[in-house]
């Protein structure tokens, strides 16, 4: 597990159909050392912080093990590390490899893994391609975030170390299949509905799902 690219990038106004948008999408690496803090990087901002950044989605990683497979899709691309607007990219940190709560330490950082990323319209902007959202989701290839319980600096080269495992053993590829609703997993929904390491908006929805089912409408509160 090794940290080989670290991203950031401040807010620009891009046009996109026409219209001015605001956007902390395009992120470029950096080959300095780099303080990770509570809700942010140095160097790195989010522009519209009602549904970006903030303590759970303080860093956003992404594996580079899906690069071959966007190249593949994508062949006309030029990916290039922190295209996806990813802060850390990583190698050894696949979706259905880490739980939800799992921590790790990186550098002088501590981190704990709390949820999928779920695309907006800006990645669109990025890629310069509208159907880009659909595609990064149906992927199943989101990546995910960390929330910092201990700021400090990582750089290019660092290892990843698991400090603990979340033992609820819920993945961050099992969030992603509850989110899509692909296929019916009620015992799995309760328990993702109860998971404290889980933000409490993802939690929510979850058991507003489990409140909309025919029955057990009043398991998975908590």
């Amino acid at each position: 597990m090794k940290l080989i690219s670290v991203n950031v990038g401040l807010p620009r106004e891009v046009t996109w159909k026409g219209k001015p948008v605001r956007t902390g999408i395009f992120k470029e690496p950096v080959n300095s050392r780099v303080m990770v803090r509570e809700l942010n990087l140095d160097g790195d901002r989010q522009a519209d912080l009602t549904v970006h950044g903030g303590i759970d989605k303080a860093v956003y990683v992404y594996p580079f093990e899906h690069y071959d497979y966007w190249q593949s899709e994508l062949p006309d691309t030029e990916l290039t590390p922190g295209i996806f607007g990813e802060n850390f990219t990583v190698t050894g940190l696949k979706e259905e490899e880490i739980n939800i709560g799992d921590r790790f330490k990186i550098g002088s950082v501590e981190l704990m893994v709390t949820q999928p990323r779920l695309p907006c319209y800006k990645l669109g902007i990025r890629f310069g391609r509208a159907d880009m959202v659909k595609r990064f989701l149906a992927s199943r290839r989101t990546g995910f975030y960390f929330r910092v319980l201990q700021e400090g600096e990582v750089g290019v080269g660092d290892t990843l170390e698991l400090v603990s495992r979340d033992t609820n053993n819920i993945t961050v590829a099992n969030i992603i299949q509850l989110y899509v609703r692909e296929r019916n997993n009620p015992e799995l929904l309760h328990r993702a509905a109860q998971l404290e390491a889980l933000p409490e908006s993802w939690r929510d929805y979850f058991q507003e799902q489990i409140r909309q089912r025919p029955s057990g409408g009043e398991k998975g509160k908590g």
